[in-house]
């Protein structure tokens, strides 16, 4: 498939563009929801509520709710670059997520196991 028909396809809706770096926030974003949902299950619980999942952090691995506040926020910048095709986000915000993702990948190792 040629670069024009590709623009062509973006012309008609069939395709959007992704900001530059947006793949590697999605990621990251993805990665987020995989281990909140992963604590929330190792609690008995499961939740198909993206925001659900995020906001529940602060029972499941006792995050402050202002911490646990900046991953719905990132998740919908995410929504917002996959489905409007432009990715707004400041470096502080995505270096606290990076490092409160950090921390959670760390919390959620450290679980013993289900039994």
């Amino acid at each position: 498939m040629t670069l024009e028909a590709l623009n062509n396809l973006a012309r008609i809706g069939e395709i959007h563009p992704e900001p530059a770096h947006a793949g590697e926030f999605n990621g990251l974003v993805q990665s987020a929801h995989a281990l909140a949902l992963a604590a929330l299950r190792w609690h008995g619980f499961r939740s198909t509520n993206r925001y659900q999942v995020f906001q529940c952090l602060t029972h499941t691995v006792n995050l402050s709710a202002e911490k646990a506040q900046i991953f719905p926020q990132c998740d919908n910048r995410r929504n917002i670059a996959e489905y409007e095709g432009h990715l707004e986000i400041e470096q502080t915000l995505l270096s606290e997520f990076t490092k409160l993702t950090n921390e959670l990948l760390k919390t959620i190792a450290a679980l013993e196991p289900i039994e």
